[in-house]
């Protein structure tokens, strides 16, 4: 599988198998070199990295062979993409367009001419092919060789990012690569690349200054392997000069033990996003493991983080700099408190230091100070380096915040944004490492950052984005999601951008929804974090609404993995069918009230000290039922738990005035889904109401003769689905319903029964 030079491959996976690539058409092969690239976290980061390849292909207007530059496209995924991501130009052309480069009065590094020349790459495009071409197009188009690929691995970029770049790349590749000194990529760099190769015929890539690799080769394989033997070199060469227990400066605090740390986080973290959604709310992921905690629990780790980020892939997600919050949660067992200065006031000197730990009040304070502070420093930044033609300032917050003892909390517009920003800090961090172990780290100057940041390019590139949807930013709570209505609510919200918690009694049925989710949506972009906080859009649970530390539990739970929650949907409820006298026994009259009532109750009790914590707007939806207001025969806790539950809805919306909405839906006759129609029950309604109806007709037909009977009752003739009560959840959720709270809506098809009087 694997040639002689990559079998020893330590720090890189070879994935290349030349069964699978041997029948592949040209193009397919691009794409095939690009996964594999793309699949190996070390070597390129979500979203980042090109690769191309110059084919011969038929022009489909004269039928000659032409030469075209197929090259990953704007806003592809080199693990993910297809050949649908690869823009194709006409190679002739797009290195024709020197010409008009040459003849602008000014040219070079952030001028004019070079955004105007982005504008031109569509001209030549080949086959009317539409993915938009990448800024980095002329990199690959320039380098006459016909196999390019351009990558950002951790270990190549703490080369690039040390203070003796170039010195260490002439020492670690010898006369392999070139190194050229940081330069914002565009048209002006593929020509120095071109240059490089001209000027040194034998190298075989360059490394790009703070930035990252890019290598070529004639055959597609050998520069897929020449990509692995440069990130081998690099990385080997760092493992000879690691420091051991000494990285980072060594250790000056211990991790939390696991329980402690969730339980902090489980009260810190709606507290935090309350505030880092000042402007527009966002969604976290915490990291927590061995190598994060490492970097955040060390004597090095204020000094590197304020520098800031290198590589322009990074500090996109990650800002110019992380917050890191100076807390100081315990002391590492041998250090004395003058090695680092300040971790543990009020230490006498000479007195080793015990296990104090600072708490979470003190945490708190120590971030709300960093935050104001953070604020002030990234405004600041922007006005320092601003230009006139700069776009407006954006989100002051910090995307990423480092808390010793705790680890990394990233921030995203969604979840798979803050896994990637979660993702992209990892990679800062082994740069950092590699860095610091053969050299010193070196961030980009800040007006370098600010000049990618806040490119015009990158700025246009935010604007074709299309908009949010209704429910985009937002974490749902629907219990009762495994079944009949409360599948329909997650189905809907889902669809409108909402980060969706699937909760029911039934884990598997909950699970089994979440699945759905994932399977329609994606399970989102990312791979960084543990546990609950490697979720995608969606996350299975269970929950019993009658036990309050179940229900403590499950919000815990929805914390780690989101950061917060907005909205609660409460569609778990229980029907006991009395006996043929009417009656039910005392203990199921008690479930009856604890699921139906209490339940309701626990839920949003429970969630209040989040929605305190946080300060934001939110929602509940309760679910009762028309039989509330309909009094009858044979139903009498069902019907009087719902009374109390209309009740309810209406107290609760005091009590939680005027940041949190309460409201109710009223169903009426929901048969479809539901499982409070077993088929036992279905058969009996039909005798009850003399429907003929035949043994051997299936769950489905029998649901839905007895749905059209209650149709038939109603005022609009038609059935009531879980689909038409998921519409009036996704409606009292809304800001459409921004001024209403306390009503019970009933979804009835037109019960004159259940009409208010």
């Amino acid at each position: 599988m694997s040639s002689p030079a990559t079998k020893q491959l330590e720090h890189v996976n070879y994935l290349w198998d030349d069964e699978a690539a041997r029948d592949l058409p040209p193009l397919d092969r691009l794409v095939y070199r690009s996964n594999l690239l793309g699949a190996d976290q070390r070597i390129t980061n979500t979203g980042g990295g090109n690769t191309s390849s110059k084919l011969t292909e038929t022009d489909p207007l004269t039928g000659e062979a032409v030469e075209v530059l197929w090259v990953k496209g704007s806003g592809g995924d080199l693990r993910t993409s297809t050949a649908v991501n690869f823009a194709s130009l006409h190679l002739d052309r797009l290195l024709g367009l020197e010409s008009v480069y040459d003849a602008a009065e000014e040219k070079g590094v952030k001028t004019a001419i070079e955004d105007r020349m982005v504008a031109l790459y569509p001209h030549c495009t080949f086959n009317l092919n539409p993915r938009a071409p990448s800024i980095d197009t002329p990199l690959h188009a320039y380098v006459p060789v016909r196999c390019v690929d351009h990558t950002h691995p951790n270990a190549v970029i703490a080369v690039a990012a040390a203070k003796r770049s170039a010195e260490l790349t002439a020492e670690i590749f010898r006369d392999e690569l070139a190194w050229t000194p940081w330069q914002r990529p565009g048209f002006d760099l593929g020509l120095v690349l071109r240059d490089q190769q001209a000027k040194h015929p034998r190298i075989r890539g360059v490394i790009l200054g703070q930035h990252g690799l890019i290598n070529w080769a004639d055959d597609d394989k050998a520069c897929y392997e020449l990509s692995l033997e440069l990130i081998e070199k690099a990385a080997h060469y760092i493992e000879a000069h690691d420091r051991g227990a000494d990285t980072f400066g060594g250790q000056r605090c211990e991790p939390l033990p696991d329980d402690e740390r969730e339980s902090v986080l489980a009260e810190l973290l709606p507290w935090l996003r309350g505030r880092i959604s000042q402007d527009r709310r966002f969604i976290a992921t915490v990291q927590s493991d061995a190598k994060m905690m490492r970097f955040v629990n060390s004597v090095d780790a204020p000094r590197l983080a304020e520098l800031g980020t290198s590589c322009p892939d990074h500090f996109l997600r990650t800002k110019i700099k992380p917050l890191f919050v100076d807390w100081t949660p315990g002391i590492a067992p041998g250090i004395a408190p003058g090695i680092a200065p300040g971790i543990a006031p009020g230490i006498a000197p000479g007195i080793a230091p015990g296990p104090r730990k600072d708490g979470l009040d003190a945490l708190k304070e120590r971030l709300e100070e960093g935050l104001e502070r953070y604020r002030r420093d990234y405004e600041a930044y922007y006005q320092r380096c601003r230009r006139p033609d700069s776009p407006p300032m954006r989100d002051s917050g910090p995307t990423v915040i480092l808390v010793p003892g705790i680890g990394m909390i990233a921030w995203g517009k969604n979840k798979s944004e803050s896994r990637v920003t979660a993702e992209f800090y990892n990679c800062a961090v082994e740069v950092m490492r590699g860095a610091e172990a053969i050299d010193e780290y070196i961030a980009l100057p800040q007006q370098e950052a600010f000049d990618i940041e806040y490119w015009a390019l990158e700025e246009a590139k935010l604007r074709r984005m299309p908009p949010e949807k209704e429910f985009a930013r937002r974490v749902v709570l629907v219990i009762g999601a495994g079944h009949g209505i409360g599948r329909a609510v997650v189905h809907r919200l889902a669809g409108e951008g909402a980060h969706i918690v699937c909760a029911d009694v039934d884990r598997e049925a909950a699970e089994a929804t979440a699945r759905e989710l994932t399977d329609r949506l994606g399970p989102g972009i990312g791979i960084a974090g543990t546990g609950l906080s490697a979720c995608g859009p969606a996350l299975g649970l269970t929950v019993d609404v009658t036990d309050r530390d179940s229900v403590r539990r499950l919000l815990d739970q929805v914390i780690l993995a989101y950061g917060g929650l907005d909205h609660i949907v409460l569609t778990a409820g229980v029907y006991v069918p009395p006996d043929r006298e009417g009656r039910i026994d005392d203990e199921q009259w008690r479930r009856t009230f604890d699921v139906n009532v209490m339940g309701g109750y626990l839920v949003v009790d429970e969630a209040r000290r989040i929605w305190q914590a946080q300060g934001l707007t939110g929602s509940v939806v309760l679910t009762t039922s028309v039989n509330a207001v309909v009094p009858k025969k044979g139903s009498l806790a069902y019907d009087a738990s719902k009374a109390a539950a209309n009740h309810l809805v209406r107290e609760l919306a005091i009590e939680l005035a005027p940041n949190i909405r309460v409201n109710a839906i009223a169903p009426a006759t929901v048969v479809e889904g539901s499982t409070m129609f077993p088929r036992d029950r279905v058969i009996a309604s039909l005798a009850k109401y003399g429907l003929d109806y035949s043994e051997e007709s299936s769950d489905d037909m029998l649901r839905a003769q007895l749905a059209d009977f209650y149709a038939q009752r109603t005022l609009t003739k038609r059935p009531v689905t879980p689909d038409d009560q998921a519409e009036a959840v996704c409606f009292l959720l809304s800001e459409r319903a921004s001024r209403t709270t306390g009503q019970i809506l009933p979804v009835d098809g037109g019960l004159h029964e259940a009409f208010v009087r």
